[in-house]
């Protein structure tokens, strides 16, 4: 069957302790629809505590719990839930993929002194200060868990970077260490170096921290038998690390543990490209180029010409590696890198990444269930955002798991209407999909000659009328303005 990925989550996912439940409520739907595999956001208790999104990383070890951070449970529920979810899916034959934040630390126990450097916040590699001590709250000692699951504590040489000094105004400080003059190594000169992202930012040149991260990793294991991991912000994060991280982990479950990280770089094919080739294919990465296409199409209307929507993009480029989709928790409205596809463009960017060969398709939880939710824009002004379910998600879903199989045929010969044809194969009848962002078009388009005199209908329901294939194995499938059709045998 085809893999698929639901990102099981959003920004502002309802608290109070039910994702987890939730997600076990609904595994015989996700799996009736084909889904194969589920993203769940951070498991382990943020700074936040029950109110974290999980991206504020505290404690790896406390899953929902220890009593801390003024929480036992987190955002989504308690580790017995989160476990629980995790069997119920699996059961299901659906894979468990964890969200892994390993580039920083938030909400220490205690404040330590030690030598650091102001660095400009535009230019990280330009020190625009004298050395100077700092106090800052780097000390990790999670008094909740009393050293259960590992006696580890962390301090100020564990981290490269603050962004807090006590008493001083925030600003990013380049911790003096023993582990290099300057930050990690990253594989693109953004902001000079961009190791530092936010928090207490992680050294991952300290053998003790990189001892303990994969010490962790083969726990993590243990407690879940988790199937697949997502990345945060690898390009914050010495590429070297996860390269060693992932053979071990690898190495020590015995299990050939999928990845996928979060390279963001929209429209910046050749750094996805980097990426992969510096880290020799160790994981795939999500295809933050062809999100950024759909974002663009969907923006222009008919003046997009849809022939050049995979350009540039991973999933042409590197299908092997690439992890596709059409929205996620960052480019979600009212987020810092907001760049939503528009609601009239969604079954269209769906139709290209479900019904195509190449990539590996990820769904996005407010696509598939909606989504409402306030927040404040960059202008301080309250917005209400109502996210709806995608137009015809569900049968693009289950024309993925039922019909997206064998040769392809592509008609991309019109700018403002594309089509395509599986021929199926043994075991699935293939299917006929025709898009446009302009007019309603009639494309004629070749199913193959074991389909002749069969009858087509429109799956999404667009249509009433039925295709009858000719003695040659050709149809003309129609669809509406501005929309999708999906055309299946009877």
């Amino acid at each position: 069957m085809n893999s698929t990925m639901i990102q099981f989550f959003h920004w502002y996912s309802e608290g109070k302790g039910k994702l987890w439940n939730h997600a076990a409520e609904q595994s015989q739907y996700l799996s009736d629809l084909g889904i194969t595999s589920v993203w769940f956001p951070p498991a382990y208790k943020g700074t936040d505590g029950e109110n974290s999104i999980g991206y504020d990383a505290y404690d790896l070890f406390d899953l929902g719990e220890f009593d801390q951070k003024n929480a036992v449970g987190t955002k989504y529920g308690t580790k017995d839930d989160y476990l629980n979810a995790i069997k119920t899916l699996k059961d299901k034959n659906i894979q468990i993929i964890v969200d892994i934040v390993l580039g920083h630390k938030a909400g220490g126990d205690e404040l330590e002194k030690f030598k650091a450097v102001k660095v400009d916040e535009e230019n990280r590699d330009k020190v625009i200060s004298d050395t100077i001590e700092i106090e800052s709250y780097t000390k990790f000692t999670f008094p909740g868990r009393q050293k259960k699951y590992s006696e580890f504590e962390w301090n100020f040489t564990c981290f490269s970077g603050v962004d807090y000094a006590e008493g001083k105004d925030s600003h990013i400080y380049k911790i003096i260490s023993e582990y290099g003059d300057g930050w990690e190594k990253m594989i693109d000169d953004e902001k000079g170096n961009y190791d530092y992202l936010m928090f207490n930012d992680v050294e991952h040149r300290n053998p003790h921290v990189r001892e303990e991260l994969n010490k962790w990793a083969q726990w993590y294991f243990e407690q879940t038998d988790f199937d697949g991991v997502r990345l945060d912000a690898l390009k914050h994060i010495s590429f070297d690390f996860y390269k060693e991280w992932l053979t071990l982990l690898r190495s020590n479950t015995g299990k050939n543990i999928f990845a996928v990280g979060e390279y963001w770089a929209p429209g910046y094919l050749d750094l996805l490209q980097k990426y992969i080739e510096t880290t020799e294919g160790c994981m795939s990465l999500f295809d933050s180029s062809l999100q950024n296409n759909f974002c663009t199409a969907s923006r222009e209307g008919n003046s997009y010409d849809l022939r050049r929507i995979f350009d540039e993009t991973l999933t042409q480029a590197d299908p092997m590696h690439s992890v596709s989709l059409v929205d996620n928790h960052d480019t979600q409205p009212l987020q810092d890198l907001e760049a939503p596809v528009e609601y009239w463009f969604k079954p269209i960017a769906y139709a290209l990444i479900l019904l195509r060969e190449n990539g590996y398709p990820c769904i996005f939880y407010p696509d598939l269930y909606g989504a409402h939710y306030k927040d404040y824009d960059r202008e301080g002004n309250e917005q209400e955002i109502f996210l709806n379910k995608v137009d015809g998600i569900e049968g693009l879903l289950k024309a993925r798991k039922d019909n997206a199989y064998g040769v392809q045929r592509d008609y991309f010969e019109d700018a403002n209407c594309l089509g395509w044809v599986r021929e199926g194969n043994d075991e699935y009848s293939g299917c006929a999909v025709v898009l446009s962002n302009k007019n309603a078009y009639e494309k004629p388009m070749e199913m193959g000659k074991k389909y002749a005199g069969k009858t087509f209908f429109d799956l999404l329901g667009r249509f009433e009328d039925k295709v009858v294939i000719d003695e040659n194995g050709w149809g003309n499938f129609p669809v509406p303005a501005g929309n999708v059709s999906v055309w299946i045998a009877e």
